[in-house]
């Protein structure tokens, strides 16, 4: 139980980071990070592998729904024109395909793990 709380600590303090930094007018460069959608993935598949050991027994569309429902919220707190930043609909596609893909590859890791 131990490890779950600290997973879902982790996966909290992803989450804030990634709105946090989503939202800033000028948010700084983060080193060998230079294209969006691969910042937009690596945030995604972290939070989604995250969600996926904190929360193992909630199913897996409903993360992936709660997800997809923070990329679209990213996506529309970027829209707002005093932020001088760039809404796309193609970021809010490559959040919920990175997610997808760590919420699946978690899930069947969890599923063929050895009983002990």
């Amino acid at each position: 139980m131990r490890l779950q709380f600290a997973i879902r600590v982790a996966l909290y303090c992803a989450i804030m980071f990634a709105v946090v930094m989503a939202s800033l007018p000028h948010p700084p460069r983060l080193p060998g990070m230079s294209a969006d959608k691969i910042q937009h993935m690596t945030a995604f598949a972290t939070i989604g592998a995250l969600a996926a050991l904190g929360y193992p027994k909630t199913r897996l569309f409903t993360l992936f729904a709660l997800l997809s429902a923070l990329g679209g919220g990213i996506e529309l707190i970027q829209a707002i024109p005093a932020l001088n930043r760039d809404s796309d609909w193609m970021d809010w596609l490559a959040d919920m395909a990175a997610g997808l893909v760590a919420l699946c590859a978690i899930r069947a890791l969890q599923r063929h793990r050895p009983p002990g």
